[in-house]
């Protein structure tokens, strides 16, 4: 790896720049998704992860100063849960740690997908997750929708699961610009997950948006590019390659300091369940990229 960007120390940022409120509940920026503890890749019903190496990568990014984990009971493999993993591997939970869960979605115990969830079965994935983490309450609940014109049902059954103590805070993920008013008008929205990353912008709006109004905006699939896995996997376009050799870093690194530098409410959760890797996504905090670099990749990002 090597170079100086790389190398500088993350307390050398200012401290509004590390860090983020969710509601009440202070995070680092640099977060971690829980997705591919589960397996390779994403529902990865085929080759299970190692369960230690699994539970040593959750210990050690919250050693490396993570207290933000994102994770959904949705997220499993053929014999790995992530949210059992959490637990097992981080539970008693450090007092500072928030661990943001999704619901909408659900999959049967074979890992078929079933239904997008009435709004009278929210409750349901709300308790599976508290169960499988081994809470009495979420941080942290996203509706991640599927395309629905209007989220307010859905939102509305996890305002009163909010009210009941069930959940602290709440989120929305997968949605577009009017979703957020219609959320905004029934409870508190503390952050907006979507997918946004170099190349990758149809979100900008409502990144902008969230700027303006105080909400975390958290991009998923920020270190993968076309095909979403490719910058996971050491595959990238040429820019964001010479980026990287500029700075003796990697692709995934460059995605990551580009993504952080969006605003100081943008947050990045990248997921691996690789050590080696864990250690390069957290030391991307430090990476500093120059206005020039900025520059090529905000026109890689145009081209996109």
């Amino acid at each position: 790896m090597g170079g100086d960007s790389i190398g500088a120390a993350t307390a050398g940022t200012e401290p509004s720049r590390r860090t983020w409120k969710l509601g009440d509940l202070t995070v680092n920026r640099m977060g971690f998704g829980a997705m591919r503890l589960t397996g390779s890749a994403a529902f990865d019903l085929g080759t299970p992860s190692d369960r230690e190496r699994s539970l040593a990568v959750l210990r050690r990014a919250v050693e490396l100063g993570v207290n933000h984990i994102d994770t959904a009971a949705f997220y499993f493999s053929r014999l790995r849960s992530a949210n059992e993993l959490i637990n097992r591997a981080l539970a008693p939970y450090p007092n500072d740690l928030v661990i943001a869960a999704k619901v909408g979605p659900g999959r049967d115990p074979s890992g078929e997908w079933l239904p997008f969830a009435r709004p009278d079965q929210l409750r349901g994935q709300v308790e599976e997750n508290l169960r499988q983490l081994g809470r009495d309450h979420l941080d942290l609940v996203y509706l991640r929708q599927p395309g629905l014109d209007s989220i307010a049902e859905h939102f509305g059954a996890l305002a009163e699961l909010r009210e009941a103590g069930l959940i602290r805070h709440l989120g929305i993920s997968n949605i577009r610009p009017a979703h957020l008013a219609q959320a905004q008008a029934i409870a508190p929205v503390v952050s907006v997950q979507n997918r946004y990353g170099v190349g990758a912008t149809r979100s900008r709006e409502l990144l902008r948006a969230c700027g303006e109004q105080g909400i975390a905006f958290v991009p998923f699939f920020a270190i993968a590019g076309e095909g979403r896995e490719s910058g996971a996997s050491g595959t990238d376009q040429d820019e964001v390659r010479a980026v990287a050799e500029a700075h003796g870093a990697t692709p995934a690194q460059v995605r990551l300091a580009w993504t952080l530098r969006q605003g100081p409410h943008v947050l990045a959760i990248p997921g691996t369940g690789n050590p080696d890797h864990l250690a390069e996504n957290m030391a991307a905090a430090a990476l500093r990229l120059t206005d020039e670099d900025m520059a090529r990749l905000d026109a890689l990002t145009e081209a996109g």
